[in-house]
């Protein structure tokens, strides 16, 4: 373990060398990656193939520095909205375009190895920021079928280099945990199954060991938030089908970090991890680990929500009841841009002492009502900015009625939400429904949660979420 520590070291507290300025965002398109593709043609460390296209003609490239032996195969982003790691590797590029860092390792290591890197391989998906191309195909279950042109693109350019060892690079959702516990999981890893009887023949036990390195070497840097992917075998995915091929496979997922919604430090981490894998393979130092490391690691969990409401009363009937109330948020991208809103949802309603919030708020001693909409509507924007909030809070207002035909309204730019075209719309507390509701206190007014964000008695200098528009875009 201690083999690679100091060099995992120097990889993080060095990175900002490295980072890809012009990526600083998740919805980057495939023009600025390609941008940074074609400044490589000119850098003789690297050789530059366009493989293909996608299914809307868009340019697929591959990567290559080394002249090792040992073939390393790096795919990201076949889900479009999971670039992470694609952001990844251009600052890996640039680790190996300064000559003058870390210079006698990258010698000794594109001495071992060749590496190849096929970053976006669904642009067209990247492009609107969604999972699934342009047909509508989730290529990681289309790696049999191969109905799209990229599922057949990833497979060609597999075949033609035979790696022994794949990484597969992925996102995950925030709510997972490491384990039964209250730690979010930052990178989740895996040695992807070759059968559903989940056999462990010598080629996964070799994923399982670089795996058991990896573990062992990021525990220094984020201990606790480190999980096992489930192994289940899935047939139709690229993965489990390249194991099956005799190649080492790992599946590398980014999950989630606090206060980094763009995920630039999970960013961070994949650098350092796939630059130490790199090094172990070309050292053949995962070698020493101890397997059972593999099976220590804490499996991945569904226990994580954006934000829980602990301890509210909810009156039913007359009676009291005590309730935790879970919200998660949905990133809603907004068409033609790299900017998207918020439209939260109540996930869950009851006794939630299992689930950790990425944010909590303990309401104890707190009544919980359903928000309402203004009676009187609203002529403009302008107007409803010109409104008492805080005496609309306290009659327990959420939503406002305004008159416009404002198409270019995605989203409200006021604390509250926009009712338009005097829609009829009743708030409910109950599971799936948008939280929109008050909180008081002997029937007086502390709290708003509008589109589940928290809204206090002052709520002057907001910076956190957004309230949305009913009638045309969120209904």
């Amino acid at each position: 373990m201690t083999h690679n520590i100091q060099f995992v070291w120097d990889l993080y507290h060095g990175y900002e060398n490295y980072k890809e300025k012009s990526l600083t965002h998740r919805r980057f398109k495939h023009s600025e990656i390609i941008r940074l593709i074609e400044q490589l043609k000119n850098k003789n460390i690297f050789m530059v193939n366009k493989v293909g296209e996608s299914v809307q003609r868009r340019d697929i490239y591959t990567i290559t520095i080394g002249n090792g032996a040992k073939k390393i195969f790096c795919w990201s982003q076949m889900h479009g909205n999971e670039p992470t790691a694609t952001a990844a590797i251009f600052d890996i590029i640039n680790f190996f375009l300064a000559e003058e860092h870390f210079k006698e390792i990258k010698q000794r290591l594109l001495n071992s190895v060749t590496l190849y890197f096929m970053p976006m391989v669904n642009p067209d998906g990247a492009e609107v920021f969604k999972r699934r191309n342009n047909i509508q195909i989730d290529l990681n279950r289309d790696a049999v079928k191969q109905e799209s042109s990229e599922a057949k693109l990833l497979n060609k350019v597999f075949n033609s280099i035979q790696p022994e060892f794949g990484f597969n690079l992925h996102d995950q959702g925030s709510e997972y945990s490491a384990g039964n516990s209250s730690n979010y999981t930052a990178l989740s890893f895996l040695a992807p199954s070759i059968d559903f009887d989940k056999t462990v023949n010598e080629n996964r036990t070799k994923s399982m060991l670089l795996i058991c390195e990896l573990f062992n070497v990021l525990s220094e840097i984020i201990p606790g938030h480190i999980a096992r992917y489930e192994d289940d075998f899935e047939p139709r995915a690229f993965g489990d089908n390249f194991a099956k091929t005799g190649s080492n496979i790992v599946l590398i997922e980014s999950g989630a970090w606090i206060h980094d919604r763009e995920k630039q430090f999970l960013r961070k981490l994949n650098f350092v991890v796939l630059l130490t894998a790199f090094k172990s393979i070309a050292e053949d130092s995962y070698l020493k680990e101890d397997i059972d490391t593999y099976h220590s690691i804490p499996e991945n969990k569904k226990l994580m929500m954006d934000f829980i409401i602990r301890n509210a009363l909810i009156t039913i009937e007359g009676k009291d009841y005590s309730v935790d109330v879970g919200i998660n948020y949905e990133e809603v991208n907004i068409s033609g841009t790299k900017e998207f809103y918020y439209k939260a949802k109540i996930e869950d309603i009851g006794d939630l002492s299992v689930f950790t919030g990425f944010k909590e708020f303990d309401a104890k001693g707190l009544t919980l009502e359903p928000g309402k909409t203004s009676e009187q509507t609203y002529s403009s924007i302008e107007e409803v900015k010109s409104l008492n909030i805080v005496a609309l809070l306290k009659e327990g207002i959420t939503n406002v009625k305004l008159n416009t035909n404002n198409s270019e309204l995605k989203y409200s730019p006021v604390i509250f939400n926009l009712i338009l075209y005097n829609i009829e719309r009743s708030e409910e507390i109950k599971e799936e429904a948008i939280p929109n509701f008050i909180l008081r206190k002997n029937g007086v007014f502390r709290y708003a949660v509008i589109n589940g964000f928290l809204i206090s008695e002052d709520p002057t200098g907001r910076t956190e979420g957004n309230a949305l528009v009913f009638g045309k875009y969120n209904e």
